[in-house]
């Protein structure tokens, strides 16, 4: 049962820590990121895109 609990966490590329939700201003928008502040994963519903955003040190 774990196997598939796994497939579906998303994952930081850099250090694969399970990314955390965050609260924003607008409530249909999206935002996961890495605790450790590696990656970014937006949703922006107007354009039903998602924007992924890596942080170089």
């Amino acid at each position: 049962m774990s196997f598939f609990k796994n497939l579906f966490v998303e994952k930081c590329p850099t250090c694969q820590v399970p990314l955390i939700s965050q609260s924003t201003a607008f409530p249909s928008q999206i935002v996961k990121s890495c605790p450790n502040g590696h990656y970014e994963k937006e949703k922006h519903p107007a354009f039903d895109i998602w924007v992924e955003t890596e942080k170089k040190e």
